[in-house]
């Protein structure tokens, strides 16, 4: 939707997304916290059904964007979403395995702490960018 919009308005949505994105690492750090201190068995089946669907979506949306994933911070964060996306679907494919084969959780909260680490630094690097639109606008 953003893509049709001036340097500004997509910076800032940008910047939204950027944002957001550091919230759900947090709260991914939080939610695991959560996890370590409850130590419930995740359930490896339910992850390993919906982990595939989510992984065939998010490939198919960072196919569509690839070749325009060096574009400005609005089209670069969303390639990034996708790009993170269907990490973490792989990571949750894997999780799910050796959850099932270990019976422990931990190697979903290992999994976990690496898509909070991954979204993290996207949304330090999505918001850089924003502010470097913002940046290039304000000189213009």
């Amino acid at each position: 939707m953003a893509v049709g919009w001036g340097l500004a308005a997509r910076a800032n949505a940008a910047l939204l997304q950027g944002i957001f994105l550091g919230v759900l690492g947090a709260g991914v750090l939080g939610g695991i916290a959560y996890r370590v201190l409850v130590q419930h068995q995740p359930e490896a089946e339910l992850m390993g059904i919906l982990a595939p669907v989510g992984l065939v979506v998010n490939v198919m949306a960072a196919v569509v964007l690839l070749p325009r994933r060096q574009g400005d911070a609005n089209v670069r964060a969303v390639w990034l979403f996708s790009r993170n996306d269907a990490i973490g679907n792989v990571a949750v494919i894997v999780a799910a395995v050796l959850v099932a084969w270990t019976q422990t959780p931990w190697p979903d909260l290992v999994v976990a702490v690496v898509i909070a680490a991954l979204f993290l630094q996207s949304s330090f690097s999505i918001t850089r960018d924003a502010r470097s639109d913002l940046e290039k606008h304000l000189k213009a």
